[in-house]
């Protein structure tokens, strides 16, 4: 009788629904869980195999990626700390990825988890409107900034437009992240969960570097450090090659060991139990030991400035203790006789005045201030670097190697853009010092001093080297610019349930 009624129902969903059910019946039960079934599973298997056998790799990745493409692109959309974990997860692996011959462009790829990211964040707005992360001092620099960036395509000194449209997508949207985080970040569990996850992945690339060092680099790795002799005039310095784990390069390499030794040794002064201290002990000095096999001078003073900055806001006796010793160690390697190669090369971080390549970067930044002074918003976005010798190869500033965050800043933006930039830094870290003496929870107090120090970190070692334009740095660094934020926000929720009982 039921099934009558719907047949009958209106505007004839019943009848669409009982079709359904007939047409699945037939097809998913009575076909396919027979003979019919097991051949097109068979015929499916040899056909992917046999793809497998004469493409390799890349055939295996397109099979997986059209099998589960499609539920991944869902989850990521509708589950946000799925996809929250799919980007940062793919930011560490997206190098070592495309080692294996991968082509495809895997930066596109990121562009495409960044947007979905974004579509998610726009669709749970329609059900939970909370227009207040673009509030506040630190948000609305953002907007200032991404929408300088934006009028850089008007800018009547650029060489190139094409430049601007390959450069915009690596500063607008990965800055656009800020907001994904924090709207979508709204549980302690969360936060713990990224951490965690922070800390096995920077682990594992350590350990990678471990075996570039002792065991060798793989054929891949072999074949791309000899592929063009400019790359061995980087990374081969004084017999010896320099590492970079799983990631782009040393620098980004080293700058990361440093963000995981800070997340590490803040939250020393958190954990209890022992093993938990055991295991953040050995993981600083794991991640060390790994960022002197990078031969990255400038992420070496990293860790005693931060160091600075955590004594400073927790002045207490354990502190000084531990600091008084994290120093005395710091100055026995800077001084100690060696001939190991690391080692020497630490040492000469903290002697800049003896070093070739710090003086040659004093004299660039000598050579172009007059330009920088000159020109008030720049030579335009991606003036410097890869794209400008792309587009622009015969321009001034195609050849100039800016070797700084800030110098790039200041040729590419110009002076105001220079301004702007250091501005929102300075918002984050006053952001970051006023939450971290106003909340109460400590886990979260643990958690924004972390990320107050990481942010601190990438600043100082944006002047030696560009630190935030490269996977996963540029990601991460605007994870913990939201987490300072987030930190704060749900400090004041969990006050606001205690009032209340």
């Amino acid at each position: 009788m039921e099934r009558d009624i719907q047949i009958t129902g209106g505007k004839g969903t019943g009848v669409q629904a009982t079709l359904r059910e007939r047409l699945r019946e037939m097809f998913l039960v009575n076909k396919l869980s027979g003979k019919t079934g097991l051949f097109l599973l068979l015929a499916l298997s040899l056909a992917f195999g046999a793809l497998v056998i004469f493409n390799g790799i890349v055939a295996a990745a397109l099979i997986l990626v059209i099998l589960i493409g499609p539920l991944v692109v869902y989850s990521i959309v509708v589950f946000p700390a799925f996809g929250i974990t799919v980007l940062l997860v793919m930011a560490y692996l997206l190098f070592y990825i495309m080692r294996f011959g991968v082509n495809f462009p895997m930066g596109t790829l990121m562009d495409g988890i960044q947007a979905l990211l974004i579509l998610g964040f726009f669709i749970s707005q329609r059900k939970r409107q909370d227009w207040s992360i673009i509030k506040g001092p630190v948000s609305t620099m953002i907007l200032v900034w991404i929408l300088y960036n934006l009028i850089q395509v008007a800018n009547p000194t650029a060489e190139s437009r094409l430049a601007w449209v390959y450069t915009i997508r690596s500063v607008a949207v990965v800055m656009l992240m800020y907001f994904v985080f924090m709207f979508q970040i709204r549980t302690i569990w969360l936060i713990r969960f990224l951490l965690r996850m922070w800390l096995t992945l920077a682990a594992i690339a350590a350990l990678y570097a471990f075996k570039q060092e002792y065991i060798g680099f793989s054929p891949a790795e072999e074949a791309y450090l000899y592929s063009d002799p400019g790359i061995a005039d980087l990374l081969f310095i004084s017999g010896h090659w320099r590492k970079f784990s799983i990631l782009s390069d040393p620098v980004a390499f080293s700058y990361n060991m440093v963000v995981a030794s800070l997340i590490s040794i803040t939250m020393l002064t958190y954990v209890k139990k022992t093993w938990q201290k055991v295991l953040h002990g050995w993981l600083i000095v794991i991640f060390f030991m790994a960022m002197l096999f990078s031969g990255t001078r400038g992420a070496y003073v990293l860790i005693p400035a931060a160091l600075v900055l955590f004594v400073i806001l927790r002045l207490n006796r354990q502190v000084l203790i531990a600091s008084g010793i994290g120093a005395l160690f710091i100055i026995f390697l800077i001084f100690v006789p060696t001939t190991n190669s690391n080692i020497v090369r630490f040492q000469t971080a903290f002697k800049p005045n003896e070093d070739i390549s710090f003086q040659a970067r004093k004299n660039n930044q000598k050579r172009i201030k007059p330009y920088i002074l000159s020109h008030p918003m720049g030579g335009g976005l991606g003036a410097v670097g890869v794209w400008g010798q792309r587009f622009a190869p015969n321009s001034y500033l195609a050849s100039f190697p800016p070797d700084s965050g800030y110098v790039r800043v200041a040729v590419e933006l110009g002076w105001i853009g220079l301004f702007l930039f250091c501005m929102l830094m300075f918002l984050i870290l006053r952001q970051g010092v006023n939450n971290y003496y106003t909340i109460r929870n400590p886990e979260l107090k643990t958690y924004c001093m972390a990320m107050l120090m990481i942010v601190f970190a990438y600043n100082i070692g944006n002047y030696p080297q560009e630190a935030l334009v490269q996977f996963p740095s540029n990601i991460y660094f605007y994870l913990a610019v939201a987490l300072i934020n987030v930190t704060k926000r749900l400090d004041k929720e969990e006050q606001a349930r205690i009032r209340l009982t």
